[in-house]
């Protein structure tokens, strides 16, 4: 049984705010997230489950991520809880996310990364991800490097 490497691509909207930041990412503003998830294991063989042949059908791995990350964070306004905001008296914002670090590329990567994992098969690692933020921007989590 060979060792693949598969990857699922998302797409979803968010705004943030960098607290401290000495640039315009200060204020809130958004992104059109580019979100590449990718998982290793063992390609099935020899058996006569639905996913033979594969190291994990796509679909378990959609799901995962779509209901952990792309559900949940899609058209939000993520913040650090630093700030100190009353979600009551923003009651309106029915998307406004709350996250115990500055919600930079790089740490909602790591934060990705955690809640992840813990839904993956367990024949299955995770390996890479990659969140773009713009065109030209974009930040990496590899495994080997956790």
């Amino acid at each position: 049984m060979s060792t693949i490497r598969i990857t699922k691509e998302f797409n979803f909207e968010m705004a943030h705010a960098l607290v401290g930041h000495d640039g315009p990412c200060k204020n809130i503003h958004g992104h059109s997230y580019k979100f590449n998830v990718t998982v290793k294991g063992k390609v099935k063989n020899g058996t006569e489950d639905s996913d033979e042949g594969m190291v994990v059908d796509f679909t378990i791995i959609k799901n995962i991520v779509k209901d952990l990350i792309v559900d949940e964070y899609d058209h939000s306004l993520v913040l650090w809880d630093k700030m100190n905001i009353d979600k009551n008296q923003l009651s309106f914002m029915n998307k406004l996310i709350l996250v115990p670090f500055n919600p930079t590329c790089e740490n909602l990567l790591g934060f990705y990364a955690e809640k992840i994992k813990k839904e993956l098969p367990s024949n299955i690692q995770l390996t890479h991800l990659m969140l773009r933020e713009t065109p030209s921007s974009y930040a990496e989590w590899f495994a080997e490097d956790n």
